[in-house]
């Protein structure tokens, strides 16, 4: 709700009523994840709107420090992190930052002519960015369930939902190991196939023996 507050002086006029009646009307329950600080949130989203490159002090997975001059573009909350979307100068190519990584707060850099985000679905491609595109292993399944229903159930920091038909729709997963994959998807809750790859069918079908057994089948 301080995050809410804080972005609310960067809108326009018009918008700040709106977003004063959400603030107004929502509470806020705790969940799981790094905190991250309101004025840090202000200060990218004012950098997003203004076109203004900002230098960070960036932590790794593994705790190197990076130094990176970048152009926000956008901001992205998945419910437990922000996410920044920005071009990153250095390797010249676009970067998905997670921004309770962020150490401090950026120093201003100079202002640079707008950059067209690298796809036209922003939303899809941080998804892909932060769900898959990290992990050596991935998987692509095909759900029996419409696309827009499916999206229900996986969240975009978990795997990248595509559209089929009317009736079915393919989940892109990635993660450290095939074993964690048969069990988030059975999860789910809806009948599936595996597309790819053929190691995980085996995966699919030792845990179904294990559940079988368990089941007295």
């Amino acid at each position: 709700m301080r995050a809410l507050a804080k972005l609310e002086q960067v809108l326009p006029a018009r918008l700040r009523r709106r977003v004063n009646a959400l603030g107004s009307s929502t509470v806020s329950l705790p969940a799981r994840g790094p905190t991250v600080d309101s004025s840090l949130l202000t200060i990218l989203a004012t950098a997003c709107r203004d076109h203004e490159s900002l230098r960070l002090r960036y932590a790794r997975a593994d705790g190197t420090e990076l130094r990176r001059l970048v152009e926000p573009v956008r901001l992205a909350c998945t419910g437990r992190r922000w996410y920044l979307l920005a071009w990153d100068r250095e390797p010249a190519d676009w970067r998905t930052f997670r921004v309770d990584r962020i150490a401090g707060p950026p120093s201003p850099g100079p202002r640079f002519p707008p950059r067209d985000p690298p796809a036209e679905d922003v939303a899809g491609y941080i998804s892909r960015a932060i769900s898959t595109a990290p992990y050596r292993v991935q998987a692509t399944i095909r759900l029996h369930a419409p696309a827009e229903v499916a999206a229900e159930r996986v969240s975009p920091a978990s795997g990248v939902v595509e559209a089929v038909d009317e009736h079915t729709c393919l989940l892109h997963v990635g993660g450290p190991s095939l074993a964690e994959f048969p069990i988030y998807i059975a999860q789910i809750g809806f009948d599936f196939e595996v597309l790819s790859p053929p190691e995980l069918v085996d995966q699919v079908r030792v845990l179904a023996g294990v559940f079988g057994r368990a089941a007295g089948g």
